[in-house]
């Protein structure tokens, strides 16, 4: 079965920065999973994916473009330090998770006050070139419940 918009998607990866280092990987955990063609994994993730098989492994190498964006000049924002998760302490340079409209989203400490932090809202790996090494660890037609909720359910996906 190959991938296309409706399957479900299990997959390994080990996400690396422009010198080659390992940034982030789930190898040796179990594979995460995705609905492809709803907007539940990057774009240039899904584009390197389609029409690939279970089985196949291949790296792609991404502009921020197709990842985690390019990086906004204008997006630093004070927030009260009580939103911030992650730490009890926090210094510049030290991600945080915050809470939002659209879900959690991390950011990066700037500047810490008593009571108001200064963060960048870019996401960490904003306006990086990255390469993916990719494993189809399986690939499987969507339920119709998943297809409706737009994502994957089960090991690896989303748990109602």
């Amino acid at each position: 079965m190959t991938i296309a918009k409706g399957k479900v998607v299990q997959l390994t990866y080990t996400l690396r920065d422009e010198q080659g280092d390992v940034l982030e990987t789930n190898e040796g955990s179990a594979p995460i999973a995705y609905l492809h063609g709803y907007n539940g994994m990057m774009v240039g993730i899904e584009k390197a994916l389609e029409g690939k098989a279970e089985g196949d492994s291949f790296s792609v190498t991404l502009p921020a473009s197709e990842t985690y964006g390019e990086r906004q000049a204008d997006a630093e924002q004070r927030v009260s330090v009580k939103h911030l998760q992650g730490a009890k302490v926090w210094k510049p340079g030290m991600v945080a998770v915050v809470n939002t409209d659209q879900g959690q989203r991390q950011v990066t400490v700037l500047k810490v006050g008593k009571f108001m932090v200064t963060v960048d809202t870019n996401h960490p790996l904003a306006g990086r070139e990255l390469t993916f090494d990719l494993t189809v660890a399986g690939v499987r037609d969507a339920t119709e419940e998943e297809v409706a909720h737009g994502h994957a359910h089960g090991a690896g996906g989303h748990h109602h």
